[in-house]
């Protein structure tokens, strides 16, 4: 008879745990391929040690694709992230009776807009413990942080993302805020502007020059009449981006200048993803001018 080696065992619970694993990492990151990557390193540490002097091999591999996750979206606030891979765009004519299923279908993606919005420690500390359940103790030893921070970093976190759980309600103010900033931005109410930007909004550009990110409510008020008009639109359309409620505009000859997206969570935008870039505009199916 052949007997089960060692590293067979620990090759069998490590798969008997994949699934799991790469779903905490996809949504720490909001990436397959990312999610891969990270499942692969844990893997990797997982057979560099001692199986052995390992009590809970759940609890210990959680943590460790914590770690990397973490690790990783750090990285990605230190140079811009590519923006989306693929853009879904509509015509948003405001929610009607019949909407709510396909709202519903928008909250997964909705969800991880809002998650790339919030700090890492922020992030880390609700997805694991509001969506995989694990205990704030665990999560505050791999942040370094008291139980209590990481309660309070959880707390804050879910205050943003409630607002992605009930689209149809939340639609009329989401875009009644939409609203109020781009009306402050065209009349240069920099006041305005503050009063419905979240202070850690992020605003992601995605312009023929790369991708820039500008984080801050003063840095993106200030810059806010220059990169919703441009200087150049002459017509624009209220959308749905990905399921988040944005708008397009046209230039005179008919040619798109920006896209636009924006998150709401409490009344304020707390995140905002531009696309100005002609090429990527080009190549993604818009609806025509009114």
């Amino acid at each position: 008879m052949c007997e089960t080696s060692p590293a067979d065992s620990v090759g069998a619970a490590f798969e008997a745990q994949r699934e799991r694993l790469h779903a905490v990492a996809y949504r720490l990151l909001g990436s397959h391929a990312d999610a891969e990557d990270v499942v692969q390193e844990a893997w990797l540490r997982l057979f560099r040690q001692d199986a052995e002097t390992i009590d809970n091999l759940a609890g210990w591999l959680t943590t460790v694709v914590g770690r990397i996750s973490l690790d990783v979206l750090r990285a990605r606030q230190a140079r811009p992230e590519a923006s989306w891979d693929h853009l879904v765009v509509t015509v948003d004519d405001g929610p009607a009776p019949d909407d709510d299923m396909v709202l519903a279908d928008s909250v997964g993606y909705a969800l991880l807009i809002v998650l790339e919005s919030l700090r890492p420690s922020e992030r880390l500390a609700f997805v694991l413990h509001d969506l995989f359940a694990v205990p704030f103790e665990e999560i505050g030893r791999i942040l370094g942080k008291s139980t209590d921070a990481t309660k309070m970093l959880a707390s804050r976190a879910r205050r943003k993302v409630q607002a992605t759980e009930r689209p149809a309600a939340a639609g009329r103010e989401q875009r009644e805020v939409i609203q109020t900033f781009l009306a402050a931005a065209r009349h240069g109410d920099f006041e305005g502007l503050l009063r419905v930007l979240d202070p850690e909004v992020r605003l992601t550009v995605d312009s023929a020059d790369g991708v820039v990110v500008v984080l801050g409510s003063t840095k993106v008020a200030t810059g806010a009449s220059s990169r919703v008009a441009g200087g150049a639109a002459v017509r624009a359309r209220a959308v749905l981006v990905n399921g988040l409620p944005g708008f397009i505009s046209w230039r005179a000859d008919g040619t798109p200048l920006s896209l636009m997206a924006f998150t709401v969570a409490e009344g304020r935008i707390i995140a905002i993803r531009s696309v100005t870039d002609p090429a990527r505009l080009a190549s993604t199916d818009l609806p025509d001018p009114d």
